[in-house]
């Protein structure tokens, strides 16, 4: 048999096998494998946290700042907002002291301070040189220059040469549950109306204009079956006194600020009189307020910016009925290029109108503040 060459090794190959072992030796001294291993830990992680962010930051954080007692439920909706995945952006949320209103739901609050409702929150009333405090409370009045409550607190608006269309919803403040699914669910386009006799009116109106909405207040008035039908006891009297009918609507004014008018509450009789209507008119001019009105009073009353409703949309609470009425609506912007309806806080008029608003754009027609038809601009 043939032998097969024997190689022997060169110069390169003894430093090769003598860099071995001295490496191997080396690996096996315990302290230097600590090292080593130390320093892979480091840069793994280092490449994790470049990846992953640092872990010691933790999650985001909300900061809740709560001044006396927080609403009653608020950790409920916190719990179900991350159960939901929703994400709290806010830096920190400011509670009432009050158990009323309630908070609003975490997901709305995410939209509303990502920007995502056109047109963002209105300034907190009061504004400055627009009201006064008085010993009933604070009250509009006509500020420097001839700045009005009804321009200072109106929705900016732009009109886009398209028939517009307004909504109002009013009857909102004595059902906490029903006013506040009028705010989570309705556009910031669409005109609130609060009833003056509401617990906390003013915490209401803030977060109304904190979600884009301007607001009006809402003047019960004497109707026709009156005392039998009997909108409170600030009712404004048909055969009152002007100095009673001023009086009575003062109160009514002073109980909040940040509206830019009124809107009537039942009143088929008191706009027939011409003494109650010239006293109305006359101290809402004074004033610099709007009036707008349900439909009953088109042609009664001198205030400086007026409108009235072309419909009201759920005299019949079945849903088909109140979408016919959003439709005569955008019937009468075809007409006369503006339309005006007015809805009453029911769950089922609230629902209606948000889904019929959320269409609206796309059909030809811009969605309109009221004060818009009102010319207060």
């Amino acid at each position: 048999m043939s032998r097969k060459p024997s190689v022997r090794a060169g110069p390169a190959a003894s430093r090769i096998r003598q860099g071995q072992g001295a490496l191997g030796t080396l690996i096996s001294n315990p302290l230097v494998g600590a090292a080593g291993a130390l320093v892979l830990f480091l840069a793994s992680a280092a490449v994790l946290i470049s990846i992953l962010g640092d872990p010691a930051a933790g999650y985001p954080q909300v900061r809740a700042a709560i001044t006396g007692a927080a609403p009653q439920g608020w950790k409920s909706a916190v719990t179900a907002g991350r159960a939901a995945g929703t994400d709290l952006v806010r830096a920190e949320y400011r509670l009432t002291r009050s158990p009323e209103p309630p908070p609003l739901s975490t997901a709305t609050d995410a939209l509303a301070a990502a920007g995502v409702m056109a047109g963002g929150p209105l300034p907190p009333a009061p504004l400055e040189g627009v009201s006064r405090r008085t010993a009933e409370g604070i009250l509009p009045v006509i500020g420097p220059g001839g700045l009005t409550p009804a321009r200072a607190y109106a929705r900016p608006f732009k009109a886009s040469g398209r028939p517009r269309v307004a909504i109002i919803v009013g009857g909102l403040g004595l059902d906490p549950a029903t006013t506040r699914l009028a705010l989570e669910s309705l556009p910031p386009q669409v005109t609130l109306a609060f009833s003056p006799y509401t617990p906390g009116l003013q915490d209401w109106i803030n977060q109304a204009r904190a979600r884009g909405h301007e607001v009006l207040l809402e003047v019960p008035m004497e109707p026709e079956d009156y005392p039998e039908n009997d909108p409170g006891p600030f009712t404004l009297r048909a055969r009152a006194q002007p100095v009673e009918t001023v009086k009575r609507l003062e109160w009514i004014l002073s109980r909040g600020t940040g509206y830019f008018g009124i809107l009537n509450r039942m009143g088929e009789r008191f706009v027939k009189s011409p003494e109650g209507m010239g006293a109305l008119s006359g101290a809402l001019r004074s004033r610099g307020l709007a009036f707008i009105d349900t439909g009953i009073a088109s042609t009664s009353g001198t205030a400086e910016f007026r409108a009235s409703a072309n419909q009201a949309l759920d005299t019949v609470l079945v849903p088909a009925a109140i979408d016919e009425s959003l439709l005569r609506v955008e019937a009468a912007a075809l007409s006369r290029g503006e339309g005006l309806g007015i809805a009453q806080a029911y769950p089922l008029s609230l629902r209606q109108v948000a889904s019929w608003a959320g269409q609206i754009e796309g059909r030809g027609f811009q969605l309109a503040p009221a004060s818009a038809l009102a010319r207060i601009r």
